[in-house]
């Protein structure tokens, strides 16, 4: 990280929040020394709390290792454990952020009717393929399509072309949704295209979440875009209070162009996505480009999501409206859906794991971070020991040293039922891709950690039979070339206080 991104955090809202939760803390401690007379009172009082938290936390259907963690924590240090649960453990919203985000998502439901007929041909074409679908379909509620053209870009620099070119086609709106907004080269490339449209009368909105770009933009970025003609919202902004819902990101990346063409991927707006002074090696990432009547499902989305934010839409249809054109080369079926912390079905997980657990041939898999929890594990080692050829490529070069160690902390089970792990050699692997018998892929914005399997808005593109499943099965091949295969023997090479480590880290992922 450079010296003026280390000062942006050093003298920002992070440290600033961080300061308030410790200055809170400490009247805490003076509160409870004040009262030390009461203190077996008191340490009555706060272990009947624990309980009753701890029976709460196991009382729900959430990842098994969590509860576990959770429960030793608080039971063994109640004072600090319910304090560390409440800044970081706790999945659950306020009512009234509920009750918001269920009317905004009610609203949508006329223009997401399930497409029947579609689903009706899969049934009698694959049945499995079919139940899929479905189970997406009811979960996240956004339907499969067909007629839908699908572009898959092997790095984020091709990308940035494509998109803007498209940009400057745009004709009624653009709307862009991303975790981490960098005020640097590549935004201002699309800065300058979208002031262009705005002129013309394209309507801009943007979305970025306040966490994400934290170390990229300025607190007042989002007043120069507002001012700029670009409306901007941030997502979930950082204050400094001991707030549930501070745990929840909007880690999506989505961008819309006049309901007709999207792209959404691993990528932000930032300039290490694209190589530009990349500080990890050599930055690989991965998106598509849909055209077609499947995009109608990102609009739906970002319209979501900004509405969630503030609800100021009265009227959706300008923005829907159908894509009108037959798509000759349209082939397969394609449905995008996003996945949110406010329910309790981990849609990510389950489609991954419904993936590996039904191929039948092989299945590749690009993550940043591998941290698994029982069931991912146990649905990779029994695919790969009933032969199903399950590779990973994980990176090289760590963004964070620590989540590195995590993810080479599962290696060594996994290679030994069978499946192959590499790391791409000249950097950082951020695509986070599957691919499974040259019929099936998901690209999207959901990494493979507990993080976004269970705490953060997340977005994700299922494809069926499409011509871009083998091009991102083309397109692990060749990164495979770039990548060296870890071996049983390099992970017992570790030396002890790496394991140690490791071990440690294993026990306290949940909060990763």
């Amino acid at each position: 990280m450079s010296l003026h991104k280390i000062l942006k955090v050093v003298f920002g809202r992070v440290v600033f929040t961080l300061l308030c939760i410790l200055v809170q803390i400490l009247w805490l401690v003076s509160l409870w020394t004040a009262f030390s007379e009461y203190s077996v009172l008191c340490t009555v009082i706060l272990e009947a709390i624990a309980v009753i938290v701890v029976i709460r936390i196991n009382s729900r259907s959430e990842y098994s290792a969590a509860r576990l963690l959770w429960t030793a924590v608080i039971l063994a240090f109640p004072a600090f454990g319910l304090c560390l649960y409440s800044m970081f453990g706790r999945r659950g919203i306020t009512r009234t952020v509920k009750r918001r985000y269920d009317q905004v998502h009610r609203t949508f439901i006329p223009y997401l009717l399930p497409k029947e007929d579609i689903l009706e041909e899969l049934r009698e074409n694959n049945i499995y393929i079919h139940n899929q679908l479905k189970y997406i379909q009811t979960t996240s509620t956004f339907p499969v399509y067909k007629n839908t053209s699908v572009k898959y870009f092997p790095l984020a620099d091709e990308a940035l072309v494509s998109m803007l070119e498209d940009l400057r086609n745009a004709k009624e709106f653009i709307f862009m949704e991303y975790f981490a907004i960098e005020d640097a080269e590549c935004w201002h490339m699309i800065e300058e295209v979208l002031l262009e449209k705005i002129a013309q009368g394209v309507e801009v909105r943007l979305i970025y979440d306040d966490f994400g770009s934290i170390a990229f933009v300025k607190p007042e970025f989002m007043k120069r875009m507002n001012k700029k003609g670009i409306k901007c919202r941030v997502f979930n902004p950082l204050v400094p209070l001991v707030y549930a819902f501070m745990n929840h990101r909007d880690h999506r990346k989505i961008m819309v162009i006049d309901n007709k063409i999207s792209y959404s991927g691993g990528f932000n707006m930032a300039d290490e996505y694209f190589n530009i002074n990349p500080p990890y090696g050599h930055w690989k990432d991965s998106g598509i480009r849909m055209e077609g009547d499947a995009v109608k499902s990102h609009t739906i989305m970002f319209l979501q999501m900004w509405n969630n934010i503030l609800q100021t839409d009265k009227d959706y249809t300008p923005f829907l409206n159908p894509y009108s054109r037959k798509i000759d080369t349209a082939a397969g079926y394609v449905l995008p859906y996003s996945d949110t912390p406010l329910d309790n079905n981990t849609l990510g997980e389950n489609v991954y794991m419904n993936i590996i657990k039904n191929a039948t041939d092989y299945v590749y898999i690009t993550t940043p971070y591998l941290i698994l929890d029982t069931e991912m594990e146990k649905e990779l080692c029994m695919a790969a020991q009933r032969g199903i050829d399950v590779r990973i490529i994980t990176p090289n070069i760590p963004d964070k040293k620590a989540i590195f160690l995590l993810t080479q902390s599962y290696y060594n089970k996994l290679i030994r039922s069978g499946v192959r792990i590499y790391q791409y050699t000249p950097g950082f692997m951020h695509a986070k891709n599957y691919v499974c018998d040259d019929k099936i892929g998901v690209v999207g914005t959901i990494n493979m950690d507990y993080r976004s399997l269970y705490l953060h808005f997340e977005c994700a593109t299922y494809l069926y039979d499409t011509e871009a499943v083998l091009d991102i099965k083309r397109d692990f091949e060749e990164t495979l070339l770039k990548c060296h295969e870890i071996t049983l023997e390099d992970c017992l090479r570790r030396k002890l206080h790496t394991r140690i480590y490791q071990a440690i880290l294993r026990l306290i992922a949940p909060m990763v």
